[in-house]
């Protein structure tokens, strides 16, 4: 295990290790620049309007799915799943603990202060005009709840990074952006000084807080260099250069984002488009072509894995409810409005017809470009994993093992399939970072992915919370994309000597899978994690009335069975689904056949 943890920790990279250790180390000596900021008073308003009402029956959205009320104001500091409240809000940042067993997870104390609820109301206010003072009013609220550098919302870099793009979109959707007021700017100022000297840690990440805390640093900062701030300046200028370097370190030329993960593939997205338009609204140096160049790739990554009728994407990755710019009528897994607005910043292109795909558009009032993306073909993205296939109104995506960055699921060829919009072969997804060991283990474990698991282990060890060893290497990658019968297939060979080679097809109507494993010691499980629904097993067929799955094996003992398992489409939120389980127990090798077929017309 300590050589498997040497390894895991060599692969992060000695620069990230240097810049975090510095970081922890820094803060518990209690020498970090970051704790030496002087004290601020937070300013009481007005941030947007002269009056404050508090409009009744108001409710915040946590997550994309969980409605919480708020007649008598916000509950900043309190889980609204638990029921818990952060105890002595008024300690230093530093000094609260990351997974505080007396609060629980604390992702839902920070989902409200992200002010997300700032982009709704400002989008309203201009034909509501309780919305302008429920805004005004939520805003004085959280500053005087919330005094500078104290408490739990002032964590993270990140958080603070969200609340500053937020407030910049609100800015832009009132069109306030060139007069703000004294107090907003204040706000922003405030939060800037927090983000600033934290930015080595978060590059440390290799993840969506460098890229949050960049875009926050340039928006922000060029937004107050605009109202002759002489710090704002250098803020601005750290921002641009690690919005550039985070674009060319982060996404591979193919387009893959370094955290694996459809909805932080998205965040990462909407956080370039943000800035972009923002630059172009402040009229602004643009960005380099090489930074364009793999912001255009990211576009048509998560274009090729979007469905176009639902808006829908495999729920691959971590999935931990983060979404950037949250306006009415966007649901939380329409992945099309971020397509779409990036499609046209940096390709110049229209990814949809659907007019429900325009919503940021025209908010931003950035015109839908003329020309048309072109539908998505089969497509491989070799740098990060992937294999998508198309064939009519379906398609499926193979996720291979290629780890340049830490993997935060263990989902070594697992496939999810899609047809007419419906997701039928599906990704467990994530549920919480902090629901205890069982929880964390399963939804980021080999049980929540379509795959085989081999002998009762995980395919690769756990070294922490968001820490796995043995990291998985893929061989024998074959993907052809050309004529009826497109075909993707990949090997790699885990920690225990089990190898596993899985290959795919898709036809019109038929999804095929053969999947060829072999140093098996007792036994092989693969799962397939079935859409809800009456689903009824008989011999090797599982069927739910209108689609079958059939699986069959060469040899060894069979054992099939229909079982309940868990997803977690929105983060904090798990529900049911069937799964089937086919254990093959036999040592040696054996070929496993699967054959999905559905309707067509």
């Amino acid at each position: 295990m300590a050589i498997a943890k040497a390894r895991a920790l060599l692969a992060l990279g000695l620069g990230n290790l240097v810049r975090v250790g510095a970081y922890r180390a820094l803060l518990r000596a209690g020498i970090h620049p970051a704790q030496r900021l002087p004290h601020r008073a937070m300013p009481a308003g007005p941030f947007f309007t002269d009056s404050a009402v508090h409009r009744g029956g108001a409710a915040l959205t946590y997550f994309g799915w969980k409605q919480v009320h708020a007649e008598h104001g916000v509950a900043w500091h309190t889980n609204p799943f638990t029921g818990r409240t952060v105890p002595d809000v008024s300690r230093p940042w530093w000094q609260i603990p990351d997974f505080d067993p007396d609060v629980g997870d604390i992702k839902p104390i920070w989902e409200a202060s992200r002010m997300d609820w700032a982009v709704g109301l400002a989008a309203s206010a201009a034909e509501d005009a309780s919305a302008a003072q429920q805004l005004e009013a939520w805003l004085r609220d959280w500053s005087a709840a919330n005094p500078a550098y104290r408490g739990p919302n002032w964590k993270c870099g990140q958080e603070a990074s969200l609340r500053v793009l937020h407030l910049a979109a609100s800015a832009l959707l009132l069109d306030t952006v060139s007069a703000p007021a004294a107090s907003l700017r204040d706000l922003i100022a405030i939060h800037l000084e927090r983000i600033d000297p934290t930015m080595s840690y978060a590059v440390g990440q290799e993840n969506n807080h460098g890229t949050s805390e960049a875009a926050a640093l340039f928006v922000g900062g060029s937004w107050l260099a605009a109202q002759g701030d002489p710090r704002a300046r250098e803020w601005m200028a750290k921002g641009r250069r690690w919005l550039e370097e985070r674009a060319l370190r982060l996404i591979a030329t193919d387009g893959t984002f370094s955290q694996f993960s459809t909805t932080y593939h998205r965040l990462m997205l909407d956080t370039y488009s943000l800035a972009e338009v923002w630059r172009r609204r402040l009229s602004l140096r643009p960005f380099s072509s090489n930074v364009i160049a793999r912001l255009d790739a990211a576009t048509r990554w998560l274009y090729a894995v979007t469905d176009s009728v639902s808006g829908d994407a495999p729920n691959l990755g971590g999935n931990d409810g983060a979404h950037l710019l949250q306006l009415e009528g966007i649901g939380y897994r329409d992945f099309r409005p971020s397509v779409q607005l990036a499609m046209a910043l940096f390709a110049d292109r229209a990814a949809y017809e659907a007019a429900e795909a325009d919503v940021y558009l025209r908010a931003f009032a950035i015109a839908r470009p003329a020309s048309a993306a072109g539908a998505p073909g089969s497509q491989q993205f070799d740098d990060g994993g992937y294999a998508v296939l198309r064939c009519d109104d379906a398609f499926a995506v193979l996720r291979y093992p290629r780890f340049r960055f830490r993997p935060a699921q263990a989902d070594p060829l697992h496939v999810d399939l899609f047809v007419s919009g419906e997701n039928l072969l599906r990704d467990g997804g994530t549920f919480s970072y902090n629901a205890g060991d069982e929880w964390l283990s399963y939804f980021s474990g080999v049980r929540s992915h379509n795959t085989i698991q081999f002998d009762d282990r995980e395919p690769m060890r756990r070294l922490g919370r968001f820490l796995f060893g043995d990291w998985l290497r893929t061989d024998e990658i074959r993907v052809s994309l050309d004529g009826a019968s497109p075909v993707a297939a990949a090997a790699y060979r885990d920690h225990g000597g089990a190898r596993h080679h899985r290959s795919m097809t898709l036809t019109p109507g038929v999804l095929r899978v053969e999947d060829r494993i072999g140093g098996v010691r007792e036994r092989a499980l693969l799962r397939w994690r079935l859409r809800p629904g009456e689903w009824s097993l008989a011999g090797d067929t599982v069927s739910d009335g209108r689609d079958a799955l059939r699986v069959t094996v060469n040899r060894g003992a069979v054992r099939y069975a229909l079982v309940a398992g868990w997803e977690s489409r929105y983060y904090m939120q798990k529900t049911s689904l069937p799964v089937l389980e086919v254990e093959v127990s036999s040592a040696g090798d054996a070929v496993i056949s699967s054959e999905y077929r559905w309707p067509t017309a």
